[in-house]
């Protein structure tokens, strides 16, 4: 008798408030392949308002065409200025809004945790994991491959390799409300 293979669709998100990557992976298995990527471009609007409800569109369009099973998102480096961080922390708080609404289970991965699933190196560059990444899920991109999409699409893959490993999960947000009744305002 035949096992049946486990599927999963996972939806990688690189965040950004100039382009936001985002990668569609399926995992049959142990095997990968690629379903969809790329990048929202939000250099075009002024208003960081704005570009906040074009990515709450972008990623629930997304959800709602492939219907992820799963979303993995890099975590926000932290680094001198504080209003850009707490500007990218504002998208991808906004890009997992759109899938704990839909109770999606989000998962945040440290960029070294990354690179090192994707290249083996915490340290590797953009341009390693992109090619990895081809060599990995079987595409090729040209010369202005979009960078910020195969980090979303590294994040993905990232995502698969820690199957019932002990991650940092967010859970739904109802599996949320459940755990924490508490929290939850009696009006």
């Amino acid at each position: 008798m035949r096992q049946k293979v486990e599927e999963k669709l996972i939806l990688g998100i690189d965040p950004g408030t100039q382009e936001m990557g985002y990668g569609l992976i399926l995992v049959k298995g142990q095997k990968l392949s690629l379903v969809q990527y790329g990048v929202i471009h939000l250099k075009k609007y002024a208003n960081h308002a704005i570009k906040l409800r074009k990515i709450h569109e972008r990623i629930t369009h997304l959800i709602e065409e492939y219907g992820p099973d799963e979303m993995a998102l890099e975590a926000p480096f932290v680094g001198q200025n504080i209003q850009s961080a707490l500007k990218l922390g504002r998208a991808q708080g906004v890009a997992m809004s759109a899938a704990l609404i839909r109770d999606i289970p989000i998962t945040e991965y440290a960029p070294k945790k990354v690179k090192a699933a994707v290249t083996g190196n915490g340290n590797a560059s953009k341009e390693q994991v992109a090619h990895m990444l081809m060599k990995l899920l079987k595409f090729k991109v040209e010369d202005n491959v979009l960078l910020d999409a195969t980090d979303a699409l590294g994040v993905a893959v990232c995502h698969s390799y820690q199957k019932g490993q002990n991650v940092s999960t967010k859970k739904s947000w109802s599996a949320f409300l459940k755990e924490n009744p508490d929290r939850l305002s009696k009006k």
